[in-house]
């Protein structure tokens, strides 16, 4: 541990909150776990205990009673490990007593938290560790973000915790998720990602306790079944409610299970099971409309219904591409290039149909096009037209994985391979690719070392788990993809000559939302699909959307949409809901805009110093580091006085300078 905090400093500062109600910069959660923690468990700010380890057959039967939400965990966990791509960050799973179950994190961050009692079978609740993620979520029921000074103990002080609670299907908090890090501005951003993260372990673990119910989905948006989003309930064989999850709760207006729960579908929805199952079936899996019994709210629901997935054939073809797509880092919405599947663009169109001619052949395909321009969905559309489409289509994205788990996520590991790894070891991507498509995304940012692994797999079509001298053949299609000028990095010796060409069996250029002939008509699509096909645009607003350059392209289209369509509440969706397309935007191009109020020099100044942001930081370095560059703005670019307000060391925020690439020679 690093970078603490003054031990009687902080004591005092937890004195003063607790017995003089002195609480400015403290919120009421942490207050009232300090309380605890002085007046309940008799703890001492500056003597923390080592937290009690769990072992031996205490512990194994500990995770036996708990294997069912381990194993609906690990996936989850890992790929939200890689979604934060950073190497100080754990993601940790505990029990309801708050014993850790599992961990994943790098080998060097499990060092440094090891002396601290950070270990699988370390018991942390309050009474243990004071106040903290895991213990505080566990007493607080309820997310938590405990940033560094709000430990109680001053050995924690350098640690920033975010946690949520996980909930079983018969709504009992049995686990809790945590991410631990250094970082003290991340955790807002970190908890969307846990909440997110554990409602798709809660839907893992309603499947897995009723693999024989009938699973039905449902939403208002019919586009939002099969997403993170859906509600999701479990019947018997004669309609009667045995499960539902959150969603299904908020969306029928219940406040908990027992609500719903050993009523028949028909008293909920104006159908049957077998009504709905029968029209499930016929419509292929695609929602079907069903309507609410007397029920507040949303009266029109959008839902399917499927046999149980303990009988054997039963998963549904939709069901077996949801499944399928679970390969690819989870996102819970569309795809930010989603009318790319169906092009009105002629040249896209036209290098659709070139692409399946050449891949039909056996040969890869490389696409080249700026962030955001939908090579990802273009390579979904070019898999479904394929030879291999009843196969899944794996994606991976080089750039957004640490380099240290990039090996293990393509080729797959042996038990024990690193910390956090399964127990059972894990298929790589490419095997998991095996039959149908591997899409390698931002192949430009592979290592070096890496790349030589992957050239040798193309090759002799036969892949190498770590850990393991045993070969399995595999065949599958590949689509490579990149931002980059692959051949620039080539000269410059940062790719490889030889894998290049053996990914390079054409190359497509996909073309800017800004030069695609059928702009206006993915504007209108994409807000369909954002607001059910219910919201209706402003001729100013569509001009502004029509002149407005889009460097994010379809992502940055799609995202502006979605936030139009929640500012407007089901109104009009004017210029005024668009505020992001605004700022820095030329008059003259925007007729609605109102004119920009004038910047100082001064601060026209710094805003023109202002880096933009790296393409290699991932969401969360991005939205920190523009955190960072608004305070260092706010202290006219005084490191001083930005270190005393985030109550860190100056080399502390040098280094975290550094990390975000803000050059230090623009300090003042």
């Amino acid at each position: 541990m690093t970078e603490l905090m003054a031990p009687d400093r902080h004591s005092d500062r937890i004195m003063s909150v607790v017995q003089q109600g002195l609480r400015a910069n403290t919120s009421e959660l942490v207050a009232n776990s300090w309380m605890r923690c002085l007046n309940d468990y008799r703890l001492d700010p500056d003597r923390p205990p080592r937290p009690p380890v769990f072992g031996g057959a205490a512990m194994e039967a500990r995770k036996h009673r708990m294997s069912d939400v381990i194993e609906c965990a690990r996936f989850e966990m890992t790929t939200l490990y890689q979604q934060l791509a950073d190497a100080e960050t754990a993601v940790v799973l505990t029990d309801a007593d708050g014993v850790i179950l599992h961990m994943v994190l790098s080998p060097e961050f499990a060092s440094e938290l090891e002396p601290a009692g950070f270990t699988v079978g370390a018991l942390w609740n309050e009474a243990e560790a004071g106040t903290n993620g895991m213990g505080t979520c566990l007493a607080a029921a309820e997310p938590v973000s405990v940033r560094q000074e709000d430990h109680f103990f001053t050995q924690f002080t350098s640690l920033t915790c975010s946690a949520v609670p996980v909930v079983d299907p018969a709504g009992r908090m049995v686990a809790v998720l945590d991410v631990t890090s250094r970082s003290a501005l991340m955790q807002q951003h970190v908890l969307v990602l846990l909440g997110m993260t554990a409602r798709m372990i809660e839907n893992r673990l309603m499947d897995q306790r009723y693999r024989t119910a009938h699973p039905v989905h449902f939403h208002t948006r019919p586009e939002l079944v099969y997403t993170l989003h859906e509600g999701r309930l479990a019947l018997d064989d004669d309609g009667t409610i045995l499960a539902a999850n959150r969603s299904a709760l908020f969306q029928l207006g219940a406040t908990s299970l027992e609500e719903v729960r050993s009523r028949r579908i028909e008293e909920v929805f104006q159908t049957t099971l077998e009504d709905i199952l029968e029209r499930s079936s016929s419509s292929s899996f695609h929602p079907v409309v069903t309507y609410r019994v007397n029920g507040a709210g949303a009266h029109r629901f959008f839902a399917v219904a499927r046999r149980p997935a303990s009988e054997a054939g039963s998963q549904s073809p939709e069901a077996k591409r949801v499944t399928s797509a679970r390969t690819v880092p989870a996102r819970c919405a569309p795809a930010a290039g989603g009318a790319t599947a169906k092009p009105g663009d002629p040249k896209v169109a036209a290098q659709l149909e070139t692409a399946r001619r050449v891949i039909a052949r056996g040969t890869p395909v490389l696409l080249r096009g700026e962030t955001g321009a939908g090579k990802e969905v273009f390579a979904r559309a070019l898999h479904e037209r394929s030879p291999h489409a009843s196969g899944s289509f794996v994606a991976v994205n080089c750039a957004s994985l640490p380099e240290h788990l990039i090996e293990a996520e393509l080729f797959g590991y042996r038990a024990g391979a690193f910390t956090g790894a399964q127990k059972t070891g894990r298929r790589g991507k490419i095997l998991q690719a095996d039959g149908g498509t591997l899409f390698l995304d931002e192949i430009g940012d592979m290592p070096l070392d890496l790349q030589a692994r992957l050239l040798r797999v193309l090759d002799e079509r036969r892949v190498t788990p770590l850990g393991t001298e045993d070969t399995q053949p595999v065949d599958f299609q590949l689509v490579s993809a990149s931002h980059r000028n692959l051949a620039e990095l080539v000269a410059e010796g940062r790719f490889r000559e030889d894998l290049y060409y053996r990914l390079n069996g054409i190359e497509l250029h996909l073309p800017a939302l800004r030069e695609r002939s059928d702009k206006r008509e993915l504007i209108h699509q994409i807000l369909r699909e954002e607001a059910g096909g219910n919201a209706r645009l402003s001729a100013e607003a569509e001009q502004l959307l029509m002149n407005h350059p889009w460097p994010g392209n379809v992502r940055q289209l799609r995202h502006a949409l979605r936030s139009a369509v929640a500012l407007a509440d089901g109104e009009l969706v004017g210029c005024e809901h668009l505020p992001s397309l605004q700022a820095g935007t030329n008059p003259a191009q925007t007729p609605c805009l109102p004119m920009l109020t004038a910047v100082p020099a001064a601060d026209a100044a710094v805003q023109a110093a202002g880096p933009a942001a790296p393409e290699r930081l991932n969401l969360i370095q991005a939205n920190e580091r523009q955190v960072v560059l608004q305070l260092l703005e706010q202290h006219r670019w005084n490191v001083s006085n930005v270190a005393k307000s985030l109550d860190v060391s100056r080399n502390t925020l040098y280094r975290k300078l550094h990390k975000l690439q803000i050059p230090v020679s623009q300090r003042a």
